[in-house]
């Protein structure tokens, strides 16, 4: 049981990431002359230097890259992953194709990520972690007892895919989400444009300015 699991164990689990699922049709061919189901394919991306997210896969070499990681407390927390042994954890359980690409093709050793406290009052970055195992396929997918089991999923052509992080720090002071709006610096932030994603690319501009402010006094006047 892994270090996630077991705290979503012992509390009501969330859903991190909404999952679209699709239903199929037979057709009275099949059912009539039952023929052998074509091989899975593994999931395929457009290619990413036409994608939206083109620059986030392209890095020069020894290049370290930042992102932004989704959790509610109340399933694991980031003192959850302080304590976990090693300070460290699969991330599992995403069930979105861009964050998975981000997940599996994206994320490297060493690249860090900022820990994202979500559906939380406030919500906020609450502290960093590191990539220590970059992306393999995601065994939870595969399990039918888990939250976010998939039929669908294939261990041949494995559709999900994790990471392992590592505890690196708590911030010094937690940057909620409504101070990161305020902040022009951040108005292009991945995570202010696109907030349903679990994982984002945060941008080393991004990551600068956030540490900054948590280097600083809370904000007066309630932003």
């Amino acid at each position: 049981m892994t270090p996630a699991r077991k705290s979503a164990a012992k509390k009501a689990p969330a859903k991190k990431v909404a999952t679209t699922r699709t239903s199929t049709k037979k057709s009275a061919a099949t059912s009539a002359s039952p023929t052998k189901a074509p091989a899975k394919k593994a999931p395929q991306s457009m290619p990413y230097e036409l994608g939206a997210w083109a620059h986030v896969f392209r890095r020069e070499p020894g290049e370290r890259r930042y992102w932004l990681i989704k959790s509610e407390p109340d399933v694991f927390s980031f003192e959850d992953l302080q304590a976990a042994p090693k300070r460290t954890t699969c991330w599992d359980s995403v069930r979105n194709s861009s964050a998975r690409n981000f997940l599996r093709d994206g994320m490297k050793t060493g690249d860090r990520c900022f820990y994202y406290h979500s559906n939380a009052e406030p919500s906020a970055i609450v502290g960093i972690c590191e990539v220590v195992k970059e992306g393999y396929p995601d065994h939870t997918a595969l399990d039918p007892s888990h939250d976010y089991f998939d039929p669908k999923s294939d261990a041949a052509t494995p559709t999900w895919f994790m990471v392992d992080v590592r505890a690196v720090e708590a911030l010094p002071r937690a940057i909620s989400l409504n101070e990161i709006k305020a902040e022009p610096a951040l108005a292009n932030m991945a995570l202010v444009k696109v907030g349903r994603l679990s994982v984002v690319p945060v941008t080393a501009d991004e990551w600068e300015t956030v540490l900054a402010m948590s280097r600083r006094p809370a904000p007066t006047g309630g932003r």
